[in-house]
């Protein structure tokens, strides 16, 4: 793996629902053997709590054991994730929220984890977010679509149907999978990580 592979690749967990989304993307790219930096909102934390098992602190601990894995508090402004001389791989924001789609798309970076998708705007960079709610209003929809036209990925975590999925742990893994295609990093996902349809689709 050369220098520029060892970038990180940088995961912001907001106050959405489906926080089993981000510690599938997580897991997947440590699986790769590629850096993660990762920070959640406070907000992001305590959806974790509602919806896991597993506590937060006991996935840092995992992550930590498990790669190169720096998490960072969302008001450490000072960390290298907010600044655009320090070089990753690109962003996910994974789940995110409506207020964290509206301030990024407004240029607000009150927090690390919306600091670092400025950075990644500015310097651009890949950056997907993957929104989680329902039914979206006009505002939604126009603050997505505005980041869209700036390039970035909007990416909903919708169901693959066509592969039959069995548990929502498959949705989960397939959403991660999409996330890390999207980052531009698909190439190294080994043969185990990939769904395949019934025509080959991954």
């Amino acid at each position: 793996m050369t220098s520029q592979d060892k970038r990180p690749v940088v995961v912001g967990i907001t106050g959405a629902s489906g926080a089993m989304l981000a510690g599938r993307v997580i897991d997947m790219l440590l699986e790769m053997d590629t850096p993660v930096m990762a920070t959640a909102s406070s907000a992001g934390r305590m959806v974790w709590r509602e919806e896991m098992d597993e506590t937060f602190g006991s996935c840092l601990e995992r992550w930590q054991d498990k790669g190169e894995f720096t998490y960072f508090q969302p008001g450490e402004l000072t960390a290298p994730i907010a600044s655009g001389t320090f070089s990753t791989r690109g962003m996910a924001v994974v789940p995110c929220s409506m207020a964290t789609v509206a301030a990024v798309a407004h240029g607000m970076s009150d927090n690390l984890v919306r600091r670092a998708a400025d950075v990644c705007l500015k310097e651009r960079r890949p950056l997907v977010l993957v929104p989680r709610e329902t039914p979206l209003n006009a505002i939604h929809l126009e603050n997505m679509a505005s980041l869209a036209r700036l390039g970035v990925t909007i990416l909903p975590p919708e169901p693959p149907f066509y592969l039959r999925p069995k548990t929502i742990e498959d949705v989960a893994d397939f959403v991660a999978q999409r996330v890390i295609h999207a980052l531009g990093l698909s190439d190294a996902l080994p043969d185990h990580m990939r769904y395949e349809g019934p025509s080959g689709r991954a």
